[in-house]
């Protein structure tokens, strides 16, 4: 395969040389399973191969993006033809930097899981595992997603870069039902760990099963556990303001720090890690060719460093992280350093307060100031004087991301990976126990 997606990466990149300055081609090809569970049952199964061609392509300082899911390379070539004649009525990039000269980038090592590609050929058995493991801690339903995937990557480049990567993944959540309660888990990896899967079942079956009884929760500010699915949708966040491209453009809440600021505290070390083979973000090149690197973002506390691209790196007088995107640098895998606590602590620790289990509809009202707000799903947790007592209705975090990681009390000592519609980048994240968050209803 990787002789096969280099030499059509290479023959388009042949086709296109005389037209352009610099170029760089990306082939991204995906092979995966998807299986849909409904009500205990298998519902759906869906299968698919395709490929996504990537044009980098560079006229003057005048640079031109061009992404196609054809596979048909004399179409490609026609649409970078008629893309050409417009060039001369584009600006020139105010960001414009000649992609990095090549170097040698030292391989992740084998990213295939042969379970993987084994369940793929029969998904349906890993998704008894996953019903099977709700089901016996007593829940009455269940439904969720299974994938199962193998993606393949080869980039190409004027200057004489070449790159291929072949890697699997499995991603699941399962969302079970017990009377007028539900919860929620969800687990990804480059590797299939059936452990892992039988306890996004039994997690999930324990949130609904735990506490009965609804208790009304008034508007107010409370100490709050935000359990891994709530951090790893946060702190998804949190990274992408560190993207030097969101910070020039003023989406941001760093775009007033300098590299030593305090922006959290010292019990918070985040980082991107993209030589986390466990993660299926792994990788060993970026969009441009250079090696990547795991780095500290905020440590302990402090901004560490932004995610720069080669563009980003002039501009900021520094040089690229290893994480283009040609355009906007971005992440590859999330992890927040452990704490040593652990969630019975955690619940120890709160006199008035919640476990929030699950979280969606998250949405910035002010990139700046990093006002936020996110809606409950799922278990809600009410917690009096180191007790779980009951579980609340529905309820919303309506606050502001540098209160929040200012706020952080406890980190748990063990992360948990996570990846689902809600926590996009793959993420190594653990339980966390913020003070003094405003929650209000969800409606308000």
């Amino acid at each position: 395969m990787s002789s096969e997606l280099l030499d059509t990466a290479g023959t388009l990149l042949r086709k296109l040389r005389s037209s352009y300055d610099e170029l760089a081609v990306m082939i991204n090809g995906i092979d995966s399973v998807m299986v849909k569970i409904v009500n205990n049952n298998v519902a759906l199964k869906y299968s698919r191969k395709s490929y996504n061609v990537g044009l980098y392509l560079v006229k003057g300082r005048k640079v031109l993006i061009l992404e196609s899911s054809t596979s048909d390379l004399n179409q490609l070539s026609r649409a970078a033809d008629d893309i050409s004649k417009y060039v001369h009525i584009i600006e020139e990039s105010e960001l414009y930097a000649p992609l990095p000269e090549p170097r040698q980038v030292k391989p992740l090592g084998n990213l295939v899981d042969g379970n993987v590609v084994k369940y793929m050929g029969e998904p349906a058995k890993l998704c008894e595992v996953l019903i099977n493991s709700a089901v016996n801690e007593g829940v009455e339903r269940v439904s969720g997603i299974l994938s199962l995937g193998v993606r393949s990557k080869a980039l190409v480049s004027s200057n004489g870069f070449e790159g291929f990567e072949v890697g699997s993944e499995v991603s699941t959540y399962l969302r079970v039902f017990k009377g007028d309660y539900s919860g929620h888990w969800a687990y990804g990896s480059r590797f299939l760990d059936l452990k892992s899967i039988e306890d996004v079942g039994r997690t999930a079956a324990q949130y609904a099963s735990y506490a009965k009884g609804f208790i009304d929760i008034p508007p107010g500010r409370y100490d709050v556990i935000l359990s891994p699915l709530v951090v790893g949708n946060l702190m998804e966040l949190v990274v992408s303001m560190t993207s030097a491209f969101n910070v020039l453009a003023g989406f941001s809440m760093f775009i007033s720090k300098s590299l030593g600021d305090v922006v959290a505290t010292d019990k918070l070390t985040l980082a991107d890690v993209p030589r986390d083979i466990e993660l299926s973000g792994s990788t060993s090149f970026d969009d441009e060719g250079v090696e990547t690197y795991n780095k500290e973002l905020i440590s302990r506390g402090s901004l560490k460093t932004l995610l720069h691209n080669s563009k980003t790196a002039r501009k900021f007088n520094t040089v690229s992280t290893g994480n283009a995107g040609w355009i906007t640098p971005r992440p590859w895998n999330i992890a927040v350093a452990p704490g040593d606590s652990d969630v019975d602590e955690m619940v120890r620790e709160v006199r008035n307060g919640l476990l929030i289990s699950n979280n969606w509809y998250t949405r910035l009202q002010n990139y700046v100031e990093g006002a936020f707000s996110t809606v409950s799903r799922d278990a809600v947790l009410v917690i009096r004087d180191g007790e779980v007592v009951g579980n609340a209705r529905r309820v919303r975090i309506a606050d502001n991301l540098s209160r929040l990681l200012s706020n952080i009390w406890l980190v748990g000592r063990k992360c948990y990976l996570i990846k689902w519609w809600e926590v996009e980048v793959p993420s190594k994240v653990p339980y966390i126990l913020v003070k003094d968050l405003n929650i209000t209803k969800p409606f308000e």
